[in-house]
């Protein structure tokens, strides 16, 4: 029998601490509310979370404390935002597992439909947009490997409950030129170049990875798209609506 002393100082992990987190729906609404890759003030993230400033701070320090949240002071307010990739990652494999909540009332209905349409998946383009965008690249040649379409029948692993690494897309030449002109700067080191996840809202694949933050980033510096005030969800301007038409053949 070993000595007490050579026994290891930790077990397996403890995924009870992290599911305690995620139990309570108010904590929940604040990791949804910052899944666009912002940060946000507590006040902010109390009224999202429908919550009193209080209850708010507490809920921000249990979060902070277990790493899922970090924060950020700027003079003297502090902002929170994700504590990285692998929590949005966390949160948007539960949000393909979860089911919908109802919808009780036209502001949850409106904001519903808004998210569905067009929104962000941590820092890249989700929705039926970012489904559509990844299609049209896909049609014009630019990324070639899959055809973008969620097929448990066919691919074992591509389940909604796994960000996708398993169908292996690339970027051709053509495809690069094309982003290039568009004026998206393609990241040359660190993660991924090209990932993808199952749509949770469309059932099919949308682009992630160091391309799809770098269109999101070239959508958003041209005013092609705009954020919401609060919330996940983006909305198309009317330059972004010629751009679609013109480059990706897409009628928004």
């Amino acid at each position: 029998m070993r000595d007490a002393a050579e026994l290891p100082s930790v077990g397996d992990a403890d995924i009870a601490a992290v599911a305690s987190l995620l139990a309570d729906p108010a904590r929940c609404s604040v990791l949804l509310a910052l899944d666009d890759g912002r940060a946000l003030p507590a006040s902010v993230l109390a009224d999202e979370a429908g919550v009193s400033r209080p209850t708010a701070s507490s809920h921000l320090a249990k979060l902070t404390a277990a790493g899922l949240l970090r924060v950020e002071a700027h003079g003297r307010h502090r902002y929170y935002r994700l504590a990285g990739p692998h929590v949005a990652e966390l949160l948007e494999n539960l949000v393909r597992l979860s089911p919908p909540r109802p919808v009780r009332s036209l502001r949850e209905g409106t904001r519903a439909a808004r998210l569905r349409a067009a929104r962000t998946c941590y820092d890249h383009l989700a929705g039926r947009l970012g489904v559509a965008v990844m299609g049209s690249l896909l049609d014009r040649g630019a990324l070639i490997g899959g055809d973008g379409r969620y097929d448990p029948d066919r691919d074992v692993h591509d389940s909604l409950s796994n960000v996708g690494h398993d169908v292996r897309y690339e970027l051709t030449g053509a495809g690069r030129d094309f982003l290039n002109g568009l004026g998206v700067v393609l990241p040359t080191g660190g993660r991924p170049l090209i990932r993808y996840c199952v749509d949770w809202t469309e059932q099919r694949h949308h682009l992630g990875g160091g391309i799809g933050r770098a269109l999101l980033d070239r959508f958003l510096s041209a005013g092609w798209l705009a954020r919401t005030a609060r919330g996940r969800a983006v909305t198309v301007t009317a330059a972004g609506q010629a751009v679609l038409a013109d480059s990706f053949a897409i009628d928004w």
